[in-house]
């Protein structure tokens, strides 16, 4: 069974872009939740998770952090194990 991805961001936001291209590469599928216009709503995530940057990258509801934290994932071949 595919695990639930998702992604909260804004724009602009490099790593927004690096963690939805790393994702694409890897063929995963994953949910995108743009609070560009919804800035309040952001601030509830940030307060709900104690997480202040975006990305916030969740898998299967559990935060997993930003673009550097995914990134350090899959350099460690953790990734796909989480994604399985």
């Amino acid at each position: 069974m595919a695990q639930k991805v998702l992604m909260i961001k804004k724009n602009p936001c490099p790593y927004c872009d690096r963690a939805k291209v790393l994702l694409d590469n890897k063929g995963i599928k994953y949910e995108v939740l743009d609070l560009s216009n919804n800035l309040d709503e952001l601030d509830k995530w940030k307060e709900k998770t104690g997480w202040k940057t975006v990305p916030m990258i969740f898998i299967n509801d559990e935060l997993i952090g930003g673009y550097n934290d995914l990134k350090a994932l899959e350099e460690e071949g953790r990734l796909d194990a989480m994604l399985k």
